[in-house]
């Protein structure tokens, strides 16, 4: 039998190619499962004689792919989310519970036809981001078990990453669900909060929680997510998406200055600058902003009043079983108490406070580019300093999930002595995590440096996450609707997008209109006429907010193609030539920004 690849696009191509069937993977779980030297990684696995009755099961179900899009996929469940028939722990053994029910999200996985492996380690409560604290062991980097998985979903990340699990869930409230993910070599898919249930999930922050997945490709990831989404009544934070695109041509924002901070570490910056350049190679508009309001929202998570819902989420358990916790995560939880009523009002004044003023950022950029975590430490090191090097983990994930945003975490590399590996993530606003898919997917693709453990292994074209049809429509403004005018809000008031600046074919003249309030000019087509263009912009707009701001341009002006120097032919305004009689002409000015500069 050929080697079984457990990538979802390579496992689904196996079966429906008849190579092997549900058992044959399973066989190969169990032996894989087996043979891994980190006893650390599950807390409760499947048994061996479960996983082949489930794989038998399974067989005797026709793989339809539209009823059963997982059949026969092996996938691990970090130990905070409920599975029936096997023990939820969070890591710590006296809080031991056995569910009557799957969580929402399994029982949607399993009826889809996956099989779960096993119930893996994590920091206990899922509060850490290093894999260290748990009474069951520290899982390992698959690359140097002198290193740390991450965490706080440590154990789920190993078991995609060694090769016997296509997919596993982990949870993120600071980064759990992405930071393993960069140091496994893995993608990470951290959902809009709500897009995935959390009913039956061990709270650590119920009203930023998510339910993630760790996989191998972004195109895995994202089947996987489409699968187990959906809104639930029973879960209090459950939201119905309302999807938003992104732009075609993306502008990203990326780190400068004094807030770009790796802690000593120059490789993990080397690669993070070389994601950068492959942004760009995509066609990317690379746009440095001040990563500072992120900065200090990230910090509400656990220097403000949100860690008082740690210890909500075990308040009664830690009144009485303070003994049974790890001693950091028992002193991060045990800070919460004495937290008041107004600390959790001024907390939420301040994020909102922060919230506004990251709005400028993203009136420039489309997509956040950051690193996954700035650094990576030892076991040993960790072990040493447990709260400040866990929180050098954090710097660049604990704000995502309080400014309600969609992320995807992609491998960037491996050191230059090929020894451990780094990671990006790309964020977003709210519901777009369709929207994110093919840009990070293209972005991993440029990385090119395997699948987990395996470094050799080439991305499957079956997983490629082709760019969606865009519904938005481009127009061309030249005048009082120009970034900056009086006119701009629009555009950006019902969800314009800046594609970019440019400039018109030479065969265009501009006019300044008298007696408009704003100032507007009229620009017309004088074929055989000949300048260098006429500086405009290229924006987006949805199809409805298109059609609104149509049928508000006043007349003289109207809507008709206009031809750009790069050869494209847009929408955008132009005026009836009658209104021009006695107009002043402004051609010579290059552009209307340029015109009303000279008359200031």
């Amino acid at each position: 039998m050929l080697p079984i690849i457990l990538d979802l696009a390579s496992l689904r191509a196996l079966y429906a190619a008849g190579t092997v069937t549900p058992l044959d993977v399973i066989e190969a779980v169990i032996e894989r499962r087996a043979g891994w030297p980190d006893k650390a990684v599950f807390i409760t696995p499947t048994s061996d004689e479960d996983l082949r009755i489930a794989a038998r099961a399974l067989m005797e179900k026709s793989p339809e792919p539209n009823s059963l899009p997982l059949w026969g996929i092996p996938f691990a469940v970090k130990d905070n989310i409920d599975v029936a028939g096997l023990a939820t722990t969070a890591a710590c053994p006296a809080f031991e519970y056995r569910p009557a029910a799957d969580a929402t999200v399994i029982a949607r996985l399993r009826a889809a036809g996956a099989i779960v492996i096993g119930k893996t380690n994590l920091d206990q409560f899922a509060t850490g981001l290093n894999g260290t604290r748990s009474p069951y062991g520290a899982p390992r980097s698959v690359f140097d078990a002198a290193y740390v998985s991450g965490g706080s979903s440590s154990g789920s990340s190993v078991t995609v990453a060694a090769g016997f699990a296509t997919f596993a869930l982990g949870t993120d409230t600071a980064g759990s669900g992405r930071v393993p993910a960069a140091f496994q070599n893995l993608v990470g898919i951290k959902p809009t909060p709500g897009l995935l249930s959390n009913t039956g999930t061990v709270s650590a922050c119920k009203s930023v929680d998510c339910i993630t997945i760790f996989a191998a490709t972004v195109g895995d990831g994202v089947a996987v997510r489409n699968i187990a989404e959906g809104f639930d009544a029973s879960d209090p934070f459950s939201r119905r998406p309302n999807w938003a695109e992104l732009p075609r041509a993306l502008r990203v924002g990326v780190l400068e200055g004094a807030e770009r901070e790796f802690f000593g570490n120059a490789e993990v910056e080397k690669l993070y600058d070389a994601a950068i350049e492959n942004a760009r190679s995509l066609g990317a508009t690379i746009v440095p902003f001040d990563y500072a309001p992120f900065r200090e929202a990230a910090a509400l998570l656990y220097d403000g009043p949100w860690v008082a819902e740690r210890l909500a989420a075990v308040g009664d358990f830690i009144a009485t079983n303070a003994a049974d916790f790890d001693p950091t995560v028992r002193g991060i939880i045990e800070g919460a108490k004495g937290r008041t009523a107004v600390e959790a009002f001024n907390g939420k004044y301040k994020l909102e406070q922060l919230r506004r003023k990251t709005e400028a950022t993203w009136a420039k950029a489309d997509v956040l580019l950051l690193p996954t975590s700035p650094t990576t430490y030892t076991v040993e090191e960790m072990l040493a300093d447990p709260v400040r090097k866990n929180s050098h983990f954090g710097r660049y994930t604990n704000f995502v999930n309080l400014l309600d945003c969609a992320a995807i975490a992609i491998p960037a590399g491996f050191d230059s002595n090929d020894h451990l590996p780094a990671g990006v993530t790309l964020i977003a606003p709210a519901f777009t995590d369709d929207a994110l898919a093919p840009f990070a997917d293209a972005l991993h693709r440029l990385a090119a440096r395997g699948m987990g453990r395996d470094k050799a292994a080439v991305l499957p074209e079956g997983s490629k996450v082709p760019a969606a049809p865009s519904t938005l429509i481009p127009v061309v403004v030249v005048g009082a609707h120009l970034t900056g005018m009086p006119l701009n809000k629009e555009l950006t008031g019902p969800g314009g997008r800046l594609i970019k600046s440019c400039r018109t074919t030479g065969d265009y003249r501009l006019y300044a209109l008298p007696g408009t309030v704003p100032p507007k000019p009229g620009m017309i087509r004088e074929p055989g006429f000949a300048s260098h263009g006429l500086a405009v912009e290229v924006w987006e707009l949805p199809p409805a907010a298109f059609g609104q701001f149509v049928a508000r341009i006043p007349a003289p002006l109207g809507v008709g193609k206009i031809a750009l120097d790069d050869g494209s032919s847009i929408s955008g305004f132009l005026c009836e030539p009658y209104a021009l009689v006695g107009a002043e002409e402004v051609t010579h000015h290059g552009g209307w920004r340029a015109y009303i500069a000279s008359r200031a």
